[in-house]
């Protein structure tokens, strides 16, 4: 794909499918997450599993974390087995199945199949359809950050359709039939990518790095079986004996969420793979994933905290009738598709001049966001019965900016600073700050109920606040890093050329 290629918004063709697709992935995933908390915390009686709240949103965290950890793994799949597009659809697919087991009311066991199934299809398609954006344009394209956050309302489109109808179906009708709709969105969103593949990039099509069988060292191979068989024998020994229970899952997977991420650096800083130009690129996005993690640890609060606080200290009737709970979670979405545009052209005539702000700093800029965003909710908090609706809009909506300022710049970043042997695995690695950030977010949210959520919200938010000052003072540092390993890579193409 050439810079003339303008087709869309002055973006590429291609830009067109992955957007929509996305837009209907979205869909599935947040209509099924705007009714979740609900749905597992609800009377039997009702419809609901009856599962403690506390217990509830630590799940529904490591859930999340879990989803996008398979991120990783996902990406290797994708660089060295099947190339994007395959893994894309083949993870398309593992989401519909999994919102199908939702949509049968089989109790628990449908809950935890689910479980697997979306989290296993997501880290598939996450990592390879954002990789797809990616391959749509050069490395120098200087409308990559501006395609990226087009792209990324396709996100919004979704995300703020989803809890308005799967939402209010499964609140007010039965929760199966509003999974069933994540279901049928996710099967859309297949069709649309289908049909759409004629225009993506030809980089698309292939992995990136090909893994050739011969040239892995067979102690390599029994290594690894080994160690998979090990660790399949201790989790069925633990979790037959009852030794690892719900509170002992949750705890692992936060264990490993933090885990992964660092193993991973790791492996791409000592990897032969990566020349030196990489490596100094990669040791300047380290301080930006951390923000990133930091960030998703309060953003992705929105299905537990935030929705936990929707239902029980929000005055739901205050503006004549009754909302649903589950409504709430469209706000950030609705204010993405407002503001994308505007963020689009900002950054794209930044970018274009002398004044851009290195990606360091809207980083940093995001993360601050995110913190005053959960600062807003400590007056109300601290204030006795239920609050106006207008705090928890407002405070969603403040955390929206600070999203718009990380995201899709995250992603943007990623694949620009990315080593070449590590392409789409570096976007899963992307993901995973997600992951880690839910994580933390696991063990955060067991310590949240009505009577400290004043001191919850404004320990965060601080704390948030912080650790952004300290990335904005490191921006410059990061920044030369970045410069001179780019700078680099141009001059060893050029003594190749």
């Amino acid at each position: 794909m050439g810079s003339t290629d303008r087709v869309f918004f002055g973006q590429p063709r291609g830009l067109v499918g992955l957007f929509f697709a996305e837009a209907w992935e979205r869909f599935s995933y947040y209509g099924m997450r705007a009714l979740l908390l609900y749905y597992m915390t609800d009377r039997i009686l009702d419809g609901g599993l009856g599962i403690d709240p506390g217990s509830a949103k630590s799940l529904i965290a490591v859930y999340g974390s879990a989803t996008y950890m398979a991120a990783i793994l996902g990406g290797w799949i994708s660089d060295r087995l099947l190339g994007d597009r395959r893994a894309t659809l083949t993870g398309g697919v593992l989401i519909m199945c999994g919102h199908i087991c939702l949509a049968i009311p089989a109790g628990a066991g449908a809950l935890f199949a689910s479980m697997i199934f979306i989290a296993s299809g997501t880290g598939l398609l996450k990592p390879t359809i954002s990789s797809s954006v990616g391959d749509l344009y050069a490395r120098d394209d200087p409308r990559r950050d501006s395609g990226f956050s087009i792209y990324y309302m396709g996100i919004s489109v979704g995300a703020v359709a989803a809890p308005l109808v799967v939402g209010t179906v499964g609140e007010r009708y039965d929760y199966h039939l509003g999974f069933g709709l994540a279901a049928i969105g996710m099967a859309l969103g297949l069709v649309v990518y289908v049909r759409s593949q004629r225009h993506l990039s030809p980089l698309s099509s292939a992995p990136k790095n090909p893994l050739r069988l011969g040239e892995v060292p067979r102690s390599r191979v029994v290594a690894v079986a080994a160690g998979v068989a090990v660790l399949v024998a201790v989790l069925a020994a633990t979790i037959g004996t009852g030794a690892l229970g719900p509170g002992g899952v949750v705890d692992l997977i936060s264990v490993l969420a933090i885990a992964l991420p660092v193993g991973y650096f790791t492996v791409m800083l000592r990897s032969k793979r990566t020349t030196a130009a990489e490596r100094a690129r990669v040791r300047g996005y380290i301080p930006m994933f951390v923000a990133a993690v930091a960030f998703w640890c309060i953003q992705e609060q929105g299905a537990t905290v935030i929705a936990q606080y929707a239902d029980e200290s929000t005055d739901l009737g205050a503006f004549g009738f009754t909302i649903p709970a589950s409504w709430f979670q469209s706000v950030g979405s609705l204010v993405l598709i407002v503001l994308t545009p505007l963020f689009a052209l900002m950054w794209l005539r930044l970018d274009r001049s002398s004044r851009s702000p290195g990606t360091a700093h809207k980083f940093a800029a995001g993360l601050a966001i995110a913190g005053l965003s959960y600062l807003m909710l400590v007056l109300p908090a601290a204030s006795p019965g239920q609050t106006s609706p207008l705090w928890l809009i407002g405070s969603l909506a403040v955390v929206t900016i600070g999203e718009m300022c990380l995201s899709p710049i995250g992603l943007s970043a990623t694949t620009r600073l990315a080593p070449a042997a590590f392409a789409t695995q570096t976007m899963g690695l992307w993901l995973s700050s997600n992951a880690a950030g839910q994580g933390i977010g696991a063990q955060l949210v067991k310590f949240y109920d009505a009577g400290s959520a004043a001191a919850y919200f404004g320990l965060l938010g601080m704390g948030a606040v912080v650790l952004a000052l300290v990335l904005f003072a490191l921006a410059p540092l990061i920044r030369r890093q970045s410069e001179r390993g780019l700078s680099t890579v141009e001059l060893t193409r050029e003594g190749q050329r």
